[in-house]
Protein backbone atom coordinates (compact mmCIF):
# COMPACT_ATOMS: atom_id res chain seq x y z
CA UNK A 1 0.00 0.00 0.00
CA UNK A 2 1.70 3.22 -1.11
CA UNK A 3 2.29 5.95 1.47
CA UNK A 4 0.87 9.15 -0.01
CA UNK A 5 1.77 11.47 2.88
CA UNK A 6 3.54 11.48 6.22
CA UNK A 7 3.36 14.10 8.99
CA UNK A 8 3.85 14.19 12.76
CA UNK A 9 4.44 10.42 12.86
CA UNK A 10 1.24 9.69 10.92
CA UNK A 11 1.40 7.64 7.72
CA UNK A 12 -1.37 8.19 5.18
CA UNK A 13 -1.79 5.35 2.70
CA UNK A 14 -4.04 4.42 -0.20
CA UNK A 15 -4.08 1.07 -1.98
CA UNK A 16 -3.79 1.07 -5.77
CA UNK A 17 -6.75 -1.34 -6.01
CA UNK A 18 -9.19 0.37 -3.66
CA UNK A 19 -12.86 -0.38 -3.16
CA UNK A 20 -15.80 1.90 -2.31
CA UNK A 21 -16.59 3.96 -0.32
CA UNK A 22 -13.75 6.41 -1.03
CA UNK A 23 -11.28 6.36 1.86
CA UNK A 24 -7.66 6.37 2.96
CA UNK A 25 -5.78 4.59 5.72
CA UNK A 26 -3.92 6.30 8.57
CA UNK A 27 -1.37 4.62 10.82
CA UNK A 28 0.05 6.10 14.00
CA UNK A 29 2.07 4.37 16.68
CA UNK A 30 0.86 0.91 15.66
CA UNK A 31 -2.81 1.94 15.56
CA UNK A 32 -4.80 2.08 12.33
CA UNK A 33 -7.92 3.84 11.14
CA UNK A 34 -9.72 4.29 7.86
CA UNK A 35 -11.07 7.79 7.03
CA UNK A 36 -13.54 9.05 4.45
CA UNK A 37 -12.82 12.25 2.53
CA UNK A 38 -14.85 14.30 5.01
CA UNK A 39 -12.31 13.36 7.69
CA UNK A 40 -14.57 10.94 9.58
CA UNK A 41 -13.24 7.64 10.91
CA UNK A 42 -15.12 4.78 9.26
CA UNK A 43 -13.08 1.98 10.83
CA UNK A 44 -10.46 1.67 13.55
CA UNK A 45 -9.26 4.16 16.14
CA UNK A 46 -6.51 6.72 16.69
CA UNK A 47 -5.77 9.22 19.48
CA UNK A 48 -7.91 12.37 19.29
CA UNK A 49 -4.94 14.69 18.65
CA UNK A 50 -3.91 12.68 15.57
CA UNK A 51 -7.52 12.45 14.36
CA UNK A 52 -7.76 16.26 14.46
CA UNK A 53 -4.48 16.60 12.52
CA UNK A 54 -5.75 14.14 9.90
CA UNK A 55 -9.07 15.99 9.66
CA UNK A 56 -7.25 19.29 9.04
CA UNK A 57 -5.03 17.65 6.41
CA UNK A 58 -8.08 16.06 4.75
CA UNK A 59 -9.87 19.40 4.51
CA UNK A 60 -6.83 21.02 2.86
CA UNK A 61 -6.20 18.16 0.42
CA UNK A 62 -9.67 16.81 -0.37
CA UNK A 63 -9.43 17.45 -4.13
CA UNK A 64 -6.08 15.67 -4.27
CA UNK A 65 -7.52 12.74 -2.33
CA UNK A 66 -10.38 12.50 -4.81
CA UNK A 67 -7.93 12.55 -7.73
CA UNK A 68 -5.85 9.86 -6.04
CA UNK A 69 -8.99 7.80 -5.50
CA UNK A 70 -9.67 7.79 -9.23
CA UNK A 71 -6.13 6.57 -9.85
CA UNK A 72 -6.44 3.89 -7.17
CA UNK A 73 -9.72 2.41 -8.37
CA UNK A 74 -8.20 2.19 -11.85
CA UNK A 75 -5.24 0.20 -10.51
CA UNK A 76 -2.78 3.07 -10.80
CA UNK A 77 -0.35 4.25 -8.13
CA UNK A 78 -1.64 7.28 -6.18
CA UNK A 79 0.63 10.35 -6.13
CA UNK A 80 2.22 11.93 -3.03
CA UNK A 81 0.31 14.68 -1.23
CA UNK A 82 2.03 17.47 0.69
CA UNK A 83 2.17 16.80 4.45
CA UNK A 84 0.69 18.99 7.14
CA UNK A 85 3.34 21.43 8.34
Amino acid sequence: MPTISMFFGILIRMFNDEHNPPHFHAIYSGKKAMFNFEGDIIEGTLPLKQVRLIQAWTEIHREELEANWELAINGEIPFKIKPLE
